[in-house]
């Protein structure tokens, strides 16, 4: 009889002990916990308006031939204020073309943005609904991928990008992308 007394407690016990392991297991605190399934993979087809000529589309084919890092940014967005200087120092250096993905903003809203950060894009790209995310598994901003001159996406980071980012993680990666380009 006075097992059945504890039995509740025993079961509320091991359900406690079972969560808490699960959250310890899990307290990545990114968002790089879910690699992205485009790794490896060709980066998806789009035709998007270039924020700076909303008449002209630019597709996906366009950009094939050489790498690009491509850089998803919104005016609303408070980490992308603070990665910022990150991307514009990296697109200084022209090592290759850092493209901007506008994703979800207002037109005139980017513009004064660009305008009061500077603009280290050399192309903007807009997505004004978010369609073209979902193909790209984008999940908030900013996100950057690095993609090859054959149009696979090699790279992907999540959250604002830091200067050891760019050191430790996206040069290296550039740097296999073109010598393997190289090779060829």
């Amino acid at each position: 009889m006075k097992l059945n007394r504890w039995l509740p407690l025993a079961i509320f016990a091991a359900i406690a002990v079972l969560l808490a392991a699960g959250v310890w297991l899990s307290r990545k605190p990114d968002r790089e916990s879910l690699p992205s399934a485009l790794i490896g993979k060709p980066a998806p087809e789009f035709s998007l308006p270039a924020l700076h000529e909303p008449g002209r589309l630019v597709s996906s084919q366009e950009l094939r031939g050489a790498p690009y890092v491509l850089n998803v940014w919104g005016s609303w967005c408070p980490g992308c204020r603070i990665e910022h200087p990150v991307i514009s120092r990296f697109a200084e250096t022209k090592r290759v073309r850092v493209i901007g993905y506008n994703w979800k903003d207002d037109h005139a809203d980017a513009l004064r943005w660009l305008e009061q950060f500077n603009n280290p894009y050399w192309l903007v790209l807009v997505d004004y609904d978010g369609r073209t995310a979902i193909d790209w598994g984008i999940t908030g901003a900013p996100e950057t991928f690095l993609v090859d001159g054959r149009g696979i996406v090699r790279w992907k980071h999540s959250l604002p990008m830091t200067d050891e980012v760019v050191q430790n993680e996206l040069l290296p990666a550039l740097a296999a992308v073109e010598a393997e380009a190289a090779a060829k």
